[in-house]
C-alpha cells in the first residue's frame, strides 16, 4: 500500500479546513448572530438571522465542538476562495493519488450539503464516503473500490428529533440536480419515504440506527430534520456513525462532509458483508464490502493506527453474539491481506482470529 506524498496530504488537510470555512460562511450570513442555547443540560450553538417576519433560528452545533466554536468566534474573518479551492481539488485528483466521486454523486452530495445536511449532523456513508479515506488516511486506494450507483446518508434519530431545525424538502433539493427524482414510498408504511430514485435508477437513501429492541427493524422512522424524509432503521448502524469525522469530498471546489471514522467503517463493512443476499447483486455488494474493509485494515496498519482499529474491533465484538457471528462470517470471506492486517493490529495469528 503506497503512501501519498506529504505535500498532497497537507494540501488535502488545508482544503478540508477551507471547505468547512466556506460552508460555514454560506450557512451563516454576516448579518446574523450566534447564540448559545441549553438543551438537556448541554450547550448548543444556534444562529439567529433577521427576517421581515422576525428572527429565523438555525442549528449550528455543540458548544463543546472546538472546530465549530472557533468558527463562530472567527465568523467575520472567514473569507471563501472558490477559485483557489477548485485549483487544489484539481491538483489532488491529477497529481495527489486521490479520487473524487463521479460527478452525479458529487452534485447530489453538494446540493444536500448546501441545504444544511451536514450542519444538522448527518453522515455520508457507503462508497461515496469511502472515496474520502485516501486523503484522510494519506494512502492510495483503488478507484474500483469506490464505484457505486447510489448515495446513502445517515442521521441519529435523537439528533434529528432534538436539533429544532430542518432541511428544505429533500425531493426539491434532489430535483434541483435531476428533475426526474421521485419519492419511493416505504413498503411497510406507504405514507413515509426513505428513498428517492431518478429515471436512470440512481437511488438516494436515508438511514438511521435501530433503536432499542428489534421492533423498529424494517420500519421507517420519522426524521424531523430531514425535510420530510424518513429513515430506514438498520441494525449495526449506530456503531457506524458514532463519533464521525469531518473531511472533504474532492468535487468541484471541495464539499465539506462528515463521514464515519475509517476504523468503524471497515468493521461495519465486515459485518454487513456477512448479511448480504446470495443473488448476483448481493454477491457483488458483498465482494465490494470485503474489499473496502480489507483496504482500510491495511491502510490503518500502514498509518500506525492499528491500536485504533483494535479498539473498534473489540467494541463490536463485545456487543454480543449477533455481532460476533457477523465478524466471524465476514473474516472467513475476507482477502488474506486484510485479514493479516487486522490480525497484526490485534496482536493475533490469522488462524486464531475470530475465536474470541
Amino acid at each position: 500500500m503506497r503512501r501519498i506524498d506529504i505535500t498532497y496530504r497537507t494540501m488535502f488537510a488545508e482544503l478540508a479546513q477551507r471547505s468547512l470555512d466556506g460552508q460555514f460562511q454560506a450557512d451563516f450570513p454576516l448579518e446574523g448572530r450566534f447564540v448559545t442555547v441549553p438543551v438537556k443540560g448541554r450547550e448548543y450553538w444556534y444562529f439567529d438571522l433577521p427576517t421581515p417576519e422576525g428572527d429565523k433560528r438555525r442549528y449550528v452545533g455543540p458548544h463543546s465542538d472546538e472546530e465549530i466554536t472557533a468558527r463562530v468566534n472567527a465568523h467575520k474573518e472567514i473569507k471563501d476562495d472558490l477559485r483557489e479551492r477548485r485549483r487544489m481539488v484539481g491538483t489532488l485528483l491529477r497529481n495527489g493519488g486521490m479520487q473524487g466521486p463521479d460527478d452525479f454523486a458529487g452534485d447530489i452530495t453538494k446540493a444536500l450539503a448546501d441545504a444544511g445536511l451536514f450542519r444538522l449532523r448527518a453522515v455520508l456513508i457507503g462508497s461515496v464516503a469511502f472515496g474520502c479515506y485516501a486523503g484522510l488516511l494519506g494512502v492510495r486506494l483503488p478507484s474500483t473500490a469506490m464505484q457505486t450507483g447510489d448515495a446513502d446518508f445517515a442521521q441519529d434519530f435523537a439528533i434529528s428529533s432534538e436539533v429544532g431545525d430542518s432541511l428544505p424538502p429533500v425531493r426539491e433539493i434532489l430535483q434541483s440536480i435531476d428533475k426526474t427524482f421521485r419519492a419511493v414510498p416505504h413498503q411497510a408504511d406507504k405514507a413515509k419515504v426513505v428513498a428517492f430514485v431518478n429515471s436512470k435508477g440512481y437511488r438516494v437513501e436515508f438511514l438511521t440506527g435501530n433503536r432499542g429492541s428489534g421492533e423498529h427493524t424494517g420500519k421507517p422512522s420519522p426524521m424531523p430534520a430531514l425535510g420530510g424524509a424518513s429513515a430506514e432503521n438498520l441494525r449495526f448502524l449506530d456503531y457506524l456513525i458514532y463519533e464521525p469525522v469531518r473531511t472533504v469530498l474532492l468535487h468541484r471546489h471541495g464539499v465539506s462532509v462528515i463521514v464515519p471514522a475509517p476504523e468503524r467503517y471497515a468493521i461495519h463493512k465486515l459485518i454487513v458483508a456477512s448479511r448480504r443476499l446470495t443473488d448476483a447483486l448481493g454477491r457483488a455488494k458483498r465482494d465490494k464490502d470485503l474489499l473496502q474493509a480489507s483496504l482500510l485494515f491495511e491502510a490503518l496498519l500502514e498509518t500506525r493506527q492499528g491500536d485504533v482499529l483494535a479498539d473498534a474491533y473489540r467494541e463490536a465484538w463485545d456487543r454480543g453474539k449477533a455481532w460476533q457471528e457477523g465478524i466471524i462470517s465476514g473474516l472467513a470471506m475476507m482477502p488474506d491481506n486484510g485479514k493479516a492486517a487486522l490480525a497484526t493490529a490485534m496482536g493475533a495469528f490469522m488462524d486464531e482470529f475470530g475465536k474470541g
